[in-house]
């Protein structure tokens, strides 16, 4: 089969397409259960999928379940975000010896293939390549690691009760950049997926698996069914010139009133699939003869991040959240020609305070109206 075709597989021949990737030299990541949330992690088999269970989300609230069928990914957005494969959380840059002569570390990264990536998060990678990846100083860290990436996206057909992507053009259906995706189906004929073949690599890969031709029923079933997840997102982006509201909105009040309820503890961002931000930091051993310097996330949060000249910029909780919003669905246009947010629902899921963005967007145009 070509690009452009649609095929299907059963359940055993998911399994199947995990072993074949990995006789293809990827090292698999993909969801899987653990500590009651449905985390991205390396799979050694397929059987590690999250089969039969589900996830129930709100503002400030995220719960596993068990579902009635055994569905392997109808669960909307966990925690971790495939940024952390890309863009990781903690790495080392370089080595620092007597007389501070300073080894830059060079990287070689394996092979990964992302498995069961939705089309919000299919989105923030491409976010994260305009940010990282292209311009004048491109990451090579970053560029590296995703060079080698195979995509195996997944069509959500169970929205969550966070999720906004509808608003944002980032979903449920996945965008460009894929090697195959996904639409899971249960029905009376059984477990299937229909196969979406987006590259030549996919063909490949797919031609090792036992995958028939899908026919044009089982196409139309699976496109209805994401059509169908379109019409019920838990939440929606006011339908409004969002950079042009920011930039009205800078001296309102509502910002001292999120900043009541706000704990600023960079949970939003560190759960955010598209927040790139990053310090370094020199570490030195007792004996002083050796030190190492490390880049670690970083988040506008931070009291310290706006530091400039013996103090910081940002003091106050309000400012410093409203340069988080204010970057991410503004000026993130102006520097990356396009939004910072992809709908994804995470920051609010994981606000301890059970802050929603969208309610908070709603509520600046209101007052500013």
């Amino acid at each position: 089969m070509l690009p452009g075709q649609s095929a299907v597989i059963d359940r055993t021949d998911l399994d199947f397409l995990v072993d074949v990737l990995h006789g293809n030299g990827f090292r698999v990541i993909g969801p899987r259960l653990r500590d009651a949330a449905i985390v991205l992690e390396e799979l050694e088999s397929g059987s590690q999928l999250p089969q039969g269970w589900g996830v129930e989300t709100a503002p400030g609230r995220y719960r596993v379940y068990r579902r009635a069928d055994q569905a392997v990914f109808a669960q909307s957005a966990g925690p971790g975000s495939w940024k952390q494969f890309l863009h990781p959380p903690r790495r080392k840059i370089a080595d620092i010896g007597p007389d501070a002569v300073t080894t830059q570390l060079t990287e070689t990264p394996e092979p990964m293939a992302f498995l069961g990536v939705r089309g919000c998060d299919l989105a923030a990678i491409g976010v994260l390549g305009r940010v990282l990846g292209d311009g004048r100083y491109p990451d090579q860290s970053f560029a590296g690691r995703r060079q080698g990436v195979f995509v195996v996206a997944v069509n959500c057909t169970e929205p969550g009760g966070v999720c906004f992507c509808v608003s944002m053009g980032a979903g449920p259906s996945t965008g460009p950049g894929y090697d195959l995706a996904l639409t899971e189906r249960i029905d009376a004929d059984g477990h299937r997926f229909l196969v979406d073949i987006g590259t030549e690599d996919g063909a490949h890969i797919l031609a090792q698996v036992s995958a028939r031709v899908a026919s044009a029923h089982e196409i139309a079933d699976a496109r209805a069914a994401v059509e169908a997840a379109a019409g019920r997102m838990g939440r929606a982006m006011p339908d409004v010139d969002l950079p042009t509201l920011l930039r009205d909105s800078r001296e309102s009040p509502h910002w001292r009133d999120v900043a009541s309820r706000c704990l600023t503890c960079a949970n939003c961002t560190m759960v955010c699939p598209t927040c790139f931000c990053t310090s370094t930091e020199d570490l030195a051993d007792l004996t002083s003869d050796h030190a190492e310097r490390w880049q670690r996330w970083a988040s506008c949060f931070e009291l310290d991040f706006s530091y400039l000249h013996g103090g910081g910029v940002r003091r106050s909780g309000a400012s410093r959240y409203r340069q988080w919003l204010t970057h991410k669905l503004g000026t993130w246009h102006d520097q990356f020609g396009g939004s910072g947010c992809v709908g994804c629902g995470r920051c609010i899921a994981w606000c301890p305070a059970g802050i929603d963005l969208t309610a908070e967007v709603a509520r600046l145009a209101e007052v500013e109206s």
